[in-house]
C-alpha cells in the first residue's frame, strides 16, 4: 500500500503545480488586459506608432507641388463651343 500513497502524493503534487501553472498563466494574460497577441502586441505596438509619425510629417515641398500639377491635369476642362 505505500505505492498507492506514493502514487496519491505524485497525483496531488501534480495537481498543484497545474493549478500554480494555470494561475500565473491567468495573470499575466491579465496583466496585457487579455491581449491574445502576446508577446507579437508591442510589435504592433511600435509599428503604429512608426505609421503614426510617419502620416503626421509634413509632405516635401517637391511631392505637393506634384500633386498639384497632377490635379490640375485631371481636371475635366470645359467643353469648346462649335
Amino acid at each position: 500500500m505505500p505505492t498507492e500513497l506514493g502514487r496519491d502524493a505524485a497525483k496531488e503534487a501534480n495537481e498543484m503545480k497545474y493549478q500554480s501553472f494555470e494561475k500565473g498563466r491567468k495573470a499575466g494574460a491579465d496583466s496585457r488586459d487579455g491581449d491574445p497577441l502576446g508577446a507579437n502586441s508591442e510589435i504592433g505596438r511600435k509599428l503604429k506608432q512608426y505609421y503614426d509619425d510617419l502620416v503626421s510629417e509634413d509632405i516635401p515641398d517637391r511631392f505637393a507641388s506634384l500633386l498639384s500639377q497632377l490635379e490640375q491635369k485631371e481636371k475635366p476642362q470645359a467643353p469648346e463651343k462649335e
